[in-house]
């Protein structure tokens, strides 16, 4: 299921700060930004204030399964806010360090241990030279992370150890200057033009030296004839020129040495494991300026140290820290400085400069560093610490208990947290949110609310797992816990008593899985547990016994697989063995070792991947392709992350994240269809850490859940009387079909039955099998009546469990589950964070009273997840980077005189900035999510009825659901009367809060003082122009439209500027043939489609790195192109015309719309723009480009919206025929526009194809109707043998729109449409079946065209007459199947009738004010041609200008008998006329 990426993470973090043991450090050069990559695999972002270097860590990215080994930055310019990092395990990532966003990510067989960034010639910018456990160098580009070329050895190739890369300062090309772990210097020599497809490139020369295992190379850059090599015991100064050695330091006593660089020429800086640097003075041979340079070393010629960087403490460490040697320059002043960061999380920054200065002959000085700062230290800063989820159990005195384990009941709604304690608490998560987050009565209660402790662990507990979240075999009450007491206890949920405890590990238990779909009954009951001693079981839960225990692993196990068919559980330990169990009967089938064991492991994928239809792709991306004994698979070192990445990468889906390994659980079957609307996932960076908590809330599920919740209330009467559900439809689909008359019978009993109004959802769903109604829902799978078992099995739920346990007395009441399902407490909770309080003090109060949104307590920690479900979440120590905005910020009066502490005041304070002002300024992806999020979910809360959270609004709300009650008493109405109007204030409440974040808000930010407002992103929202989920789809449609006419004419060309490089190209033979479609450009692969347009940040336009890339850029090009050029097209301003902006009349379309919207005079924007919209209408579906695709259906969409400005560059019937084609299925009555629930991709395409028909139909009924007549006379015309054209095909399944069409503009452009009667004639008697007018008349088939006068229909000799503009008259002769055309009048026919026995015709014209009787005489039997002649013409008395205004309504001709009319004109005055 495509990931929307419509996901807002909250995360509480609790009291303590996550551990992060520094593996890798990286400072800007703008001094702005500090980033620290850890073991467990996160990155810290830090903010620097540039002057003082005051460190505040602002966010961790989260992503990488092992420890950061290198970062590097992406860009030479400065404010280019991207780094690269890259694992032990071969993953990279760029990431953005304004949003914390991962916007490239790649796992290489390959593994770095250094990355250098170097700006090559010809190049525009910079490439990452790489090298680590391979024998090549990899030069690969930062933003795409593709290798670009390799550098490869021919005289003994070897890993590459260090490298370096320089120019020469007389030359143009790049010299890359390396050595290999044996000691071999190789020498390339780049010009720039280099690529993968170029022979191998070799060294240029080699030369052998003796140095093992050299950590670093660099190169003098102040005259480069000399080079420093740094190994562990010893670093050498040679000569550039020969590479012979200079001079040699040994290591300090008890230290190795790391790394150096030099300071001057005659000045070295080397630091050493300890984490101390070491400044030395070069002896003069070893200093190519000196006389002495390379000449005999005398005896006193040693380098001597004047100078040591220091801790003064001198702490030991656990493990050599990250170092590392900065040039910044701030303010054009250049400081050099070494920083590091330690095991402890310690990060210390030396100024070398101050060391450098002026050393004294003969003494040694040693500096303490000038900055130092960690995460602990920024924690213990805040005031008041950061919140936790189970704040409200810690009473200030008492130190706090440590949160171990957790996992959420999404069906409950209960948060099961295991404490350090070995107590197990089971609380109401969304109460429990609002406690920590929101002000409100919830806060004021004196009694902590009710929750349920399990106690039965001795020591901490480690995992937790409720199987049934996981699949529904196994028993709703049933939860499952593992300690450190090598206990795994089963629990029953409601009466938290404890039935069983397995004893059979001999270690503590470490992770808790459930065995997949397809193994024997037996092992179905079972789960299956892992710990420490190395030892897998089997433990059943029905039998309460170890089915199987394996138990003879060597090493710690780090991944389990199953062949359920083969009776197989399949256990890989950490040395790369595997060991093959039999699960019955718990005998070791084999050992493997080496290649066979990775494949076997691979081959347990594949057959997952089969058993699922493919549907799992990351089963084997996951896998470590690397050495097994680096990186296997996902250690359980690191198991938290990884559950949460491979959680994510399911799209959030089944994230009952009970399964910690991520290879099993929800995998072993497809999740539960519908995606959870919260979800609540406990996170620690480290196994010793406690947890914090994440908070996913899932906007398209919570919309999903909010809109099944109020349908399945209601019955279909009133679903159709809320306009969601058509049948209108169906009355005009039924006369394409043949009149037989059961199927007559059929349709008028199906409508009786959709108006019953007793019918209940149930029936409606019966018939929906034979009717296909509601489209299917979400695709495929979810359609209504799954939804209601759903719900009512909730239900049964919810009543069961007091059945089965009606004897114990101790259960607290609040676990009854029988609460209402949480969605509308998730909803209130997510609005009140994301709300922009304190911008409109008005519509706060109505928030608060009438719509019962709560005020935020506390600045909320929100997070980005970004795709291949990497996340970044800000740390809450990023509020001491607003201390100075809260101190210079007003003081409310009301805080200051209240009692409350100075840091509660504080943070109040805090808080208020933060929800008006800074929440805004955080990135443009927060903001652009944030805004579409509560846009979306406040008009989907305003369609509901009476949607608020004020408590007692929720009851009555649920009680009045628009049933269809007959009875009311006169009680009753004045309550009604009541509800309707406090109704009509709630949903303007809604609507409030919609426009004020769709339309004010950027106004109002900057108001309110914001420096730095991110603007939403447009092309973040142009690519969810057509999402699947409609509330997703209108919000992101107003906030672009918003953001667009906001940017004004100048802001939306030079964004028309940027875009329009991207733009497809189609030449017209490429895009109507349709065998094209092969080598079309805008392809999107499936995989794309999957992810469903993710973002990327674009600040200054780069040229796009990657076909994916460039894929994302041309569809949002196509789609933000076509946006401003459908909406904002009339008014683009002309280059010629100096920017005064010439608005457009709809009709003066002279040389019009698209002169401003070009690039140049030869290549037109408007144009190209078009035919991009129409190839992605008419490309045939491809495995590149799938029929049902959000991409198609934005085309569809925008070709209907801008149409007016389009249509000089379309072939109208093409498209039109195309729009046909995929409305063609729409007999099986999509829902309207306004029916919020996610659609099949076919039936959302339908459905907008629809949308846009009837949009171009009102836009240019004249093309619509002349088109669609030409296409009627081109089928009628095709010989009667031959097979019919493909058009002919798509207006036969269509004619069900085309009729609805002209139906609606018949309706809504009378004049327009009697312009083209007799083409209009010709389209309904080609779309409706001949059969219907032989036994009723013209105006009960089709009764909206008979409203003209110009037309007439003789049921009995079967005719039809109708009078053209031209003064033609054209009658039909359904018999015969023909026409003819008499020319009748001078002027615009006015009127005609047939006399009611058929013999004869009047028709009368205003124009030359003549009433003509027409005869038509048949030949003899009917043979021969029918002739029609004018047997008799009167004169009438003109008409008076006045009444000719209106001429619809101008004059009617009634027959009183066979042989007189009366013409009755505007003005009430009758003639009568004879034959």
């Amino acid at each position: 299921m495509p990931g929307t990426n419509l996901i807002v993470p909250v995360v509480l973090w609790g009291k303590h700060a996550p551990t992060h043991c520094i593996s890798s450090v990286y400072l800007s050069r703008d001094q702005k930004t500090l980033v620290t990559g850890c073991y467990d695999g996160q990155i810290c972002i830090w903010q620097v204030e540039p002057e003082t270097l005051k460190m505040t860590p602002r966010c961790l990215l989260v992503g990488h399964t092992a420890p950061v080994t290198c970062l590097s930055r992406a860009s030479i310019i400065q404010d280019n806010n991207f780094i690269v990092s890259s694992s032990e395990a071969g993953e990279m990532c760029t990431w953005d360090l304004v949003d914390g966003k991962c916007r490239e990510s790649v796992k290489l067989t390959q593994v770095h241990t250094n990355i250098q960034a170097y700006h090559m010639c010809n190049s525009d910018d910079l490439r990452l030279f790489c090298n680590g456990y391979y024998a090549e160098i990899l030069i690969m580009d930062p933003f795409s992370l593709e290798i670009l070329f390799s550098l490869s050895s021919k005289m003994n190739p070897d890993w590459i150890s260090a490298l370096h890369v320089l120019r020469p300062s007389s030359r143009k090309d790049d010299v890359v200057l390396a050595i290999s772990i044996t000691g071999t210097v190789k020498v390339w020599s780049l010009l720039g033009h280099e690529n993968k497809q170029s022979e191998p490139i070799y060294e240029n020369e080699s030369k052998q030296i003796r140095c093992l295992n050299a950590l670093s190379l660099n190169c003098c850059a102040y005259n480069q004839r000399t080079v420093l090599i740094v190994c562990a015991k010893y670093c050498q100064i040679y000569d550039a020129g020969d590479f012979s050695v200079l001079c040699s330091i040994q290591a300090p006593s008890g230290e190795r040495w790391m790394t150096g660089d030099f300071l001057a020429p005659d000045k070295i800086l080397v630091w050493s494991t300890e984490g101390k640097g070491y400044l030395y003075k070069l002896p003069a041979n070893s200093v190519p300026d000196h006389k002495g340079f390379h000449g005999p070393s005398v005896e006193h010629d040693s380098p001597t140290l004047f100078s040591i960087l220091a801790h003064p403490d001198n702490k030991l460490l656990s493990c050599p820290p990250a170092m590392r040697f900065i040039l910044t320059s701030v303010g054009g002043k250049q400081r050099r400085l070494l920083l590091r960061g330690d095991s402890h999380g310690v990060v210390s920054l030396w100024n070398v400069d101050d060391a450098v200065a002026a050393p004294q002959p003969g003494e040694t000085t040693s500096h303490a560093p000038i900055v130092l700062t960690s995460l602990e230290m920024a924690w213990a800063e805040m005031n008041p610490s950061p919140v936790g989820i189970l704040d409200q159990f810690s009473h200030p005195e008492e130190p706090e208990m440590k949160l171990t384990a957790s996992i959420y009941l999404l069906a409950a709604n209960r948060l099961v947290v295991g404490r350090e304690d070995g107590s197990i608490v089971i609380v109401n998560a969304t109460h429990t949110v609002q406690l920590q987050l929101l002000h409100g009565n919830h806060q004021q209660l004196d009694d902590l609310p009710l929750h349920q402790l399990l106690l039965g662990h001795n020591g901490r507990v480690n995992c937790l797992l409720y199987p049934h979240h996981v699949h529904h075999r196994y028993d709703k009450a049933h939860l499952v816990s593992g300690g450190i007491d090598f206990a795994v206890c089963l629990w029953d949920l409601f009466s938290g008593a404890l039935l069983h405890r397995f004893c059979v590990h001999a270690g503590e238990i470490t992770q808790l899985i459930v065995p997949p779909l397809n193994c024997s009954p037996r092992i179905q009951k079972c789960i299956c547990s892992v710990a420490s001693d190395h030892s897998v079981t089997l433990l059943s839960l029905t039998e309460r016994k170890c089915v199987t225990l394996a138990s003879r692993h060597l090493f710690p196990v780090v991944t389990i697989k199953w062949r359920p068919l083969d009776d197989f559980m399949v256990v890989g330990c950490s040395d790369g063995t595997v060991y093959v169990w039999q699960m019955e009967t718990g005998h070791l089938d084999r050992v493997l070792h080496g290649m066979i064991a990775e494949e076997v492991l691979a081959a347990c994928d594949e057959t997952l991947d089969n058993e699922l239809g493919g549907a799992i792709t990351s089963g084997t991306d996951l896998q470590g392709l690397a050495n097994p004994a680096l990186h296997f698979f996902r250690g359980l070192r690191h198991r938290n992350l990884n559950a949460m990445r491979a959680a994510t990468q399911r799209g959030l889906a089944a994230l009952q994240a009970t399964d910690r390994s991520g290879n099993a659980g929800p995998l072993a079957e497809p999740a539960r269809a519908r995606r959870a609307p919260l979800t609540i996932q406990g996170f620690r960076s480290n196994p010793a850490d406690p947890e914090s908590h994440i908070l996913f809330f899932d906007i398209e599920g919570l919309i999903v859940e909010l809109l099944s919740e109020e349908y399945s209330a209601m019955s279909p009467a009133s679903l159709e009387a809320a306009g969601l559900i058509t049948s209108e439809y169906m009355k005009v689909a039924a006369l394409t079909q043949s009149a037989s008359p059961d199927a007559a019978k059929r349709i008028s009993d199906f409508f009786g039955r959709v108006k019953d109004k007793a019918g209940d959802m149930e029936r409606l769903l019966k018939e929906k099998d034979k009717h296909g109604i509601l489209a299917k829902m979400k695709e495929g799978a979810e359609t209504m009546q799954t939804k209601l078992q759903a719900k009512a099995e909730q239900i049964k739920a919810h009543l069961e469990p007091k059945d089965e346990t009606p004897t114990k007395r101790g259960r607290p009441r609040d676990m009854s589950l029988a609460e209402p399902p949480p969605t509308m407490e998730i909803a209130q909770i997510l609005i009140s964070l994301l709300h922009a309080w304190g911008l409109d003090p008005d519509l706060d109060r109505v928030c608060e009273s009438k719509l019962g949104l709560l005020r935020p307590m506390v600045p909320v920690c929100f997070g980005v997840v970004s795709r291949h479900g990497h996340m970044a979440v800000q740390l809450p120590t990023r509020l001491g980077g607003w201390a100075d905005v809260c101190a210079s910020a007003p003081d409310d009066p009301v805080l200051m005189t209240s009692d409350l502490p100075a840091e509660l005041v504080r943070q109040e304070k805090l808080t208020r900035l933060f929800t008006s002002k800074l929440h805004w300024e955080l990135s443009t992806t927060l903001t652009t999510n944030h805004l579409l999020s509560i846009v979306a979910l406040a008009n989907t809360l305003m369609s509901m009825s009476n949607a608020s959270f004020v408590p007692e609004q929720e009851v009555a709300r649920r009680l009045h659901r628009p049933t269809t009650r007959t009875s009311s008493w006169a009680g009753d109405e004045e309550r009604e009367e009541q509800l309707a109007a406090q109704q009509a204030h709630i949903k303007q409440g809604w609507s409030l809060l919609a426009t004020l974040h769709c339309v004010l808000l950027p106004d109002k930010v900057v108001a309110a003082g914001a420096k730095s407002f991110k603007r939403p992103q447009v092309e973040m929202l142009a690519r969810r122009w057509q999402h699947h989920c409609l509330e997703v789809r209108d919000a992101s449609q107003a906030l672009l439209l918003a953001e667009l006419g906001r940017l004004g004419p100048k802001g939306r060309k030079s964004l028309v500027d940027n875009w329009a490089q991207y733009l497809p190209l189609y030449t017209h033979t490429e895009s109507i043939n349709p065998n094209a479609a092969k080598k079309e450009p805008v392809e999107k692969d499936p995989r794309d489609q999957e992810e469903e347009f993710e973002e990327e940040e674009e600040d200054q336009i780069r040229k796009p790195s990657s076909i994916a890339e460039l894929k994302r850029k041309q569809t949002t090009s196509v789609v933000l192109l076509g946006v401003i050029g459908a909406e904002f097209g009339q008014d683009i301003a002309s280059e010629g015309a100096a920017g005064n902006k010439r608005r457009k009349d709809g009709d003066s379309r002279k040389s019009s719309i698209v002169e401003g919207f070009t690039l140049s005079a030869s290549n037109n924007l408007a144009r190209l723009t078009a035919l991009a919209l129409t190839h992605l209408l008419l490309a045939a579906g491809s495995p590149r480009l799938p029929s049902h695709t959000p991409l198609r259906r934005a085309a569809v969409d925008l070709l209907g919206r801008g149409f007016a400005v389009w249509e000089p560059y379309l072939d109208v019937s093409q498209v039109l025929l195309g729009l046909l084609e995929m409305c063609s299925d729409a007999d099986k009555l999509v829902p309207s526009m306004t029916y919020g629930l996610p659609l099949t991709p076919q039936a959302d395409s339908c459905r907008t194809a629809r949308h846009a028909l009837t949009l171009i139909a009102t836009a240019r009924p004249a093309a619509f109707i002349t088109t669609m007549a030409r296409e009627v006379a081109r089928c009628a015309a095709a010989p009667a043998g031959a097979p019919p054209l493909p058009a002919a095909l798509a207006l036969q399944r269509g004619r069900a729109e085309v009729l609805r069409g002209i139906e609606l503009l018949i309706e809504r452009m009378h004049a327009e449409v009697a312009e083209l009667l007799v083409e209009v004639m010709d389209i309904i008697l080609h779309c409706v079946d001949q059969s219907h007018l032989k036994s009723k008349g013209l105006n009960e088939v089709f009764p909206a065209i008979c409203r003209y006068n110009q037309v007439s229909h003789c049921p009995a000799t079967r005719r039809i007459a109708v009078g053209s503009h031209t003064g033609q008259l054209a009658i039909y002769e359904l018999r015969a199947g023909r026409c003819q055309s008499l020319a009748a009048h001078t002027g615009p026919v006015t009127a005609c009738a047939f006399s009611p026995d058929g013999r004869y015709l009047v028709s009368y014209a205003t124009s030359d004010n003549r009433l003509s009787f027409w005869q038509s005489t048949a030949g003899m039997f009917g043979l021969g041609a029918a002739q029609t002649r004018c047997v008799k013409c009167y004169s009438t008395a003109p008409m008076a200008d006045v009444a000719r205004l209106n001429p619809a309504r101008l004059a009617r001709l009634v027959w009183t008998n066979s042989r007189s009319v009366t013409l009755m004109l505007a003005d009430g005055s009758e003639t009568r006329f004879n034959v």
